[in-house]
């Protein structure tokens, strides 16, 4: 499974480590994922995803049922 939120599409990035000399080498920024189980009523089922940090407090906010059918809808989870 690669490094990417199935519910946001947030992805790595990539850019330099500057150092005091400006010299410039490539380096990636990771998005901080977590794998959590959720359990969906309507289907009376529990779901893994891998989401970001970000995503668990969307969550939160919305709710699981319509975070999975925005991420559906924006091509983010089969």
């Amino acid at each position: 499974m690669s490094r990417v939120c199935q519910i946001t599409g947030k992805a790595v990035m990539v850019g330099n480590n500057v150092s005091h000399s400006k010299r410039r080498t490539k380096r990636k920024f990771y998005p901080n994922l977590i794998t959590k189980k959720f359990y969906i009523p309507e289907e009376d089922r529990f779901i893994t995803l891998k989401i970001s940090t970000a995503a668990l407090r969307t969550i939160n906010k919305k709710g699981i049922s319509a975070c999975l059918k925005e991420a559906r809808e924006k091509g983010y989870l089969k």
